[in-house]
């Protein structure tokens, strides 16, 4: 059958479709329906629409009346008359009546959306699941069931939700033999070919710390649970479908399900699928991989096809790391890229099944006949859609098919939340076909369209008007350097390929760079690897008097000429050091995992916002030089306000970010018009040379930049003390901080300025966790938080404040989380924590623990390996806001854990400190999140995620009290710490006149 006759039979299909459905309305829909009342409304009104989805989120984890009340008034009381009069209520009404009017409408809007979630769960507990099970069955409909509840946050979990399976699968088979078979089929198959049990599970939830990072530990960790799971359903003659979940899990899923059916027990077997999902741009080549796959080895496998459930969240998540979108923009797009995956797959019949997952009658009419076109046996294809979604169309086209099988969920209504979510989503969607259909009455000769056809009359009318357009173009916008993206396989390759090149150059020198000449010294410090510190990773020539003394006179006479050099140019020197840094990412990145034991999405961070720094920081100066200062000027007069550099800056750096802060610093002073002494920590000196190769290989003039790597204490304070030194940005700890500031507010014999200091120094900061707070989202940001990168961040999470109520509940997910985390070197991607930098830091975070012991409860502690200086992640509970613990920074793994009878302490508690650089706070409550904003004394609060990886332009850094001086980094007016304001007056009168 050619195309045109193709389509005109799809129509035709189609048509009939849509004359089965005439005059009904899915109940989601329906207007004298409670949910159809307010999903009308959401899709009409879209900040109800998100205050409606966040409530429906939260309501689970109230408990008790007064919660529910008062999260109602949070999301909805303040709305008025812009709120459906089905969700008005009295509660903040007077009296005895208002009360009981809002107990009322409260209890009932909690039963309503728990009844709307009823509508897509087949049951809470396995006896109303059969009791589901068994109806849809007297309706004709066949089934495949999942269980609620895929996030696992700890290998303990990911073993319950294991042994749920198999309970569910032993359940299932014991019930089976009391299910007639659909379709005239034998005792143990429904239509004469298909498993009465279809079983669907999400992989990730198999195996807590799956990440595509660690792509063949996440592989094996997954398949470890699931084979059993595989074999006892090839066993009951069950069918099992691996489910696809986010993209950045789609290679490891299809991983997952290759070495599965390469297995000997399940080669063979015809009943064990995978989901692809057709709004990924990679798909179709995915699918066409697997089926030469299948071919090749004679495989016979099956695909669930399906659209996709996470497109919003899909879109999000590209846009913040600066990731193309792996999703299509458009629904035709996907709609299109299912009918080609179809008509594929139908076209291999003799070696793939196809199970059509969709409720578009159009796809439907297309796989319906192109199978009847290709003469696909009925054996070999099917039809699903999701239970409780479009119920018409599940009836039509069970009539029209013959078979049917509904999607569905099973299990607790918390997790559940989080799916109703998803399909709440789905149905408001602008392009949801449910919607169109039944919300906005498309015609059918709109919805029946095939979307290749109009997307091809779209690509040539875009061709069209891009005819003759205008190639000008602006300066580029400041954008963050994308994340790195471990989904995609050459970016996980090479990280080992640059670690291994890396260990070829392991012990080379470095020498001193001042006035662009390099310069030996007699001093010289070895830079040893954390995790065998019998490894040297270079060597690098220590700076005495002498040298200091050379490179500040070089910087000395620098200065005039790089001060009066055009922003322009010393921008375009920053842009050039970021490009130098982008071509050798990766190299940078393994340094790290090498010299201060970063692990590589760490030491990624870490690059791309040295990076940023360098694009930001340009374009600010930039910006700073051509709009400036706006100051009046009177008649005769002329007044201009600009810039000018300090002076002769000291970088002295970090080694926790030593490219990101070294380089941050570093540019802020250079771009400015300052000539720069950079001094990299003595435990990260090698990543230091190479930041100061960059910059000379950037362009520097000579002296700009002068690379002097001495030891901290007596050359530090000379360098610091240096009468020609007009500015000193440090950032490190608050000991050293104090020192610096104060040798620095002390003028020296020849010092004709006061010098500026710029200090980013420690924290000890608190996530607080609400009693309504995501545990599935808390547990796992406390976790990065706290012990990323060993906890050795300024901004590292050192205590967590749990509400009294729900302390206990997220203690045990913590410590069993925490639990599942391996503990290794950094070069190695299956491990979550590695060694501390130095001997010193161990025996310092030991120490520490030793006071934990006497101060609270050890409530895990983790093994470590032999060799390096590793220090055991240590969970310690008890602590109370006088402790050492909760005062001192440790920099260190060890968190403390501490409680709160309410959220206004749990404030108290988190100010009770003398530092206040980053805090955060889980919550769902918009009146505490509220709170904690106007009241937590912190230069960056995270709200509902994590409190470290603040990104430069979005989340300048910096914070205040004893944890610095000065302004943010990364922020509009950190530059300003870096010059000196000058206005230019001039007197325009000549002989009575003046320019107007």
């Amino acid at each position: 059958m050619n195309a045109s006759n193709l389509e005109a039979r799809v129509q035709e299909c189609g048509r009939e479709l849509f004359d089965l459905i005439q005059n009904e309305k899915p109940s989601l829909f329906n207007p004298d329906w409670w949910t159809g009342k307010v999903l009308d409304w959401a899709m009409r009104n879209e900040e109800f629409k998100v205050q409606l989805f966040r409530f429906v989120d939260v309501l689970p984890c109230l408990q008790g009346e007064q919660a529910l009340l008062r999260h109602i008034d949070e999301y909805f009381g303040q709305a008025g008359e812009e709120v459906p009069a089905v969700l008005r209520w009295g509660s903040k009404t007077d009296g005895l009546l208002g009360a009981s009017v809002s107990r009322l409408m409260a209890a009932s809007l909690k039963k309503n959306i728990e009844a709307m979630a009823g509508q897509f769960i087949m049951g809470e507990n396995a006896a109303k699941a059969r009791a589901t099970i068994d109806r849809l069955r007297k309706e004709g409909f066949a089934f495949c069931v999942d269980i609620l509840g895929e996030a696992a946050v700890s290998e303990e979990e990911a073993g319950d939700y294991q042994r749920q399976y198999l309970d569910l699968l032993a359940f299932l088979r014991q019930e089976e033999d009391n299910w007639a078979p659909l379709g005239g089929g034998d005792g143990r198959l429904d239509w004469g070919h298909a498993p009465k049990i279809n079983l669907a599970v999400k992989p990730t939830s198999f195996y807590s710390q799956a990440d595509p990072k660690d792509f063949a530990g996440s592989v094996e960790g997954i398949c470890r649970r699931v084979l059993p799971l595989a074999e006892q359903a090839a066993a009951a003659g069950a069918f099992l479908c691996i489910d696809m979940e986010q993209h950045r899990y789609k290679d490891i899923t299809i991983a997952v399900y290759r070495k599965l059916k390469e297995q000997e027990s399940l080669r063979d077997y015809p009943h064990l699928g995978l989901g692809l999902q057709a709004y990924l741009k990679e798909s179709r080549e995915d699918l066409r991989e697997l089926l030469n796959w299948s071919k090749a080895g004679r495989i016979p496998i099956a695909v669930r096809l399906i659209k996709g459930a996470y497109w919003d969240y899909e879109m999000v998540v590209a846009a913040a790391n600066g990731w193309v979108s792996p999703v299509y923009a458009k629904k035709r797009q996907t709609d299109a890229a299912f009918e080609a995956m179809a008509a594929e797959i139908l076209a291999h019949h003799e070696l793939c099944h196809l199970a059509c997952a969709s409720h578009n009658i159009r796809s439907i009419a297309m796989v319906h006949e192109t199978a009847a076109a290709l003469k696909v046996p009925e054996d070999r294809y099917e039809f699903q859609m999701l239970y409780g979604m479009a119920g018409p169309v599940r009836r039509a086209v069970l009539h029209k098919t013959g078979r049917l099988r509904l999607y569905g969920p099973y299990g607790d209504l918390l997790p559940g939340m989080g799916y109703l979510v998803r399909r709440l989503l789905e149905n408001t969607s602008n392009q949801s076909f449910l919607r169109q259909r039944f919300v906005e009455g498309k015609e059918t000769v709109h919805l029946l369209e095939n979307p290749a056809a109009v997307i091809a009359g779209e690509e040539k009318v875009t061709e069209e008007r891009a005819v003759g357009a205008s190639g000008a173009t602006e300066s580029t916008p400041f954008r963050n350097q994308p994340v790195a993206d471990f989904s995609r396989r050459p970016v996980r390759d090479a990280f080992p390929r640059a670690i291994a090149g890396l260990r070829q150059k392991l012990g080379s020198h470095y020498p001193l760079v001042i006035d662009n000449v390099v310069v030996q010294a007699s001093g010289r410090l070895a830079s040893t690897n954390p995790a065998n510190p019998q490894e040297i990773v270079g060597t690098v020539a220590l700076a005495g008097r002498e040298e200091i003394e050379q490179a500040v006179a070089a910087a000395a006479r620098a200065l005039p000429g790089w001060r009066a050099t055009p922003v322009a140019e010393r921008a375009a020197v920053l842009f050039r050091a970021a490009q130098a840094m982008r071509q050798r990412i990766y190299d940078l990145a393994a340094l790290q995992a090498l010299e201060v034991g970063k692990q590589w999405d760490q030491g990624h961070a870490d690059v791309t916002e040295a990076i940023d720094f360098c694009e930001y920081y340009g374009r600010e100066m930039q910006r700073l030089e051509e709009s400036g200062v706006k100051v009046r000027s009177a008649p005769g007069e002329a007044n201009r306000y600009r810039y000018l550099g300090k002076g002769v800056a000291a970088v002295i750096a970090p080694w926790n970010f030593p490219m990101a802060i070294s380089c941050g610093m570093s540019a802020a002073a250079l771009v400015s018009g300052n000539c720069v002494l950079y001094k990299p920590s003595g435990l990260s000196p090698v990543c230091g040379a190479r930041l100061s190769e960059i910059f000379l290989e950037a362009g520097l003039p000579a002296g700009v930049f002068n690379f002097i790597p001495c030891r901290g204490g007596e050359m530090g304070d000379y360098l610091v003390s240096h009468a020609d030194v007009h500015l000193i940005a440090f950032t490190g700890s608050l000991e050293v901080g104090s020192r610096i500031a104060e040798l620095a507010a002390r003028p020296v014999a020849g010092q004709q300025h006061l010098k500026k200091v710029i200090a980013e120094l420690g924290g000890k900061n608190a996530i607080i966790v609400d009693e309504d707070a995501d545990l599935d989202e808390a547990v796992p940001g406390v976790l990065r938080s706290a012990f990323g990168y060993q906890g050795q961040k300024c901004s590292a999470c050192s205590r967590v404040i749990v509400l009294q109520s729900i302390y206990d509940r997220f203690v045990r997910r913590l410590t069993a989380a925490a639990r599942s985390l391996s503990i290794g070197p950094a070069e190695e991607s299956r491990h979550a924590m590695g060694p501390v930098v130095s001997e010193e830091a161990r025996n310092k975070i030991l120490a520490y623990l030793e006071v934990a012991e006497r101060e609270g409860e050890i409530l895990y502690r983790s093994p470590v390996p032999e060799g390096g200086w590793y220090v055991p992640l240590t969970l310690v509970g008890g602590i109370r806001a006088e402790h050492r613990l909760a005062q001192e920074e440790i920099f260190g793994p060890v968190l403390a854990l501490m409680s709160a009878p309410t959220f206004v302490e749990a404030i108290a508690i988190a100010n009770a400190t003398p530092y206040g650089l980053t805090g955060g706070v889980y919550s769902r409550s918009p009146a505490n999140l509220k709170m904690a904003a106007d009241s937590l004394r912190v230069g960056n609060l995270y709200l509902n995620r994590g409190i470290t990886g603040a990104l430069v332009g979005r989340q300048p850094f910096g914070g205040f009290k004893m944890s610095g001086i000065g302004s943010k980094a990364g922020g509009p007016d950190y530059l300003l710490q870096f010059v000196d304001p000058q206005c230019v007056t001039e007197n325009t009168m000549r002989r009575g006149f003046a320019p107007s």
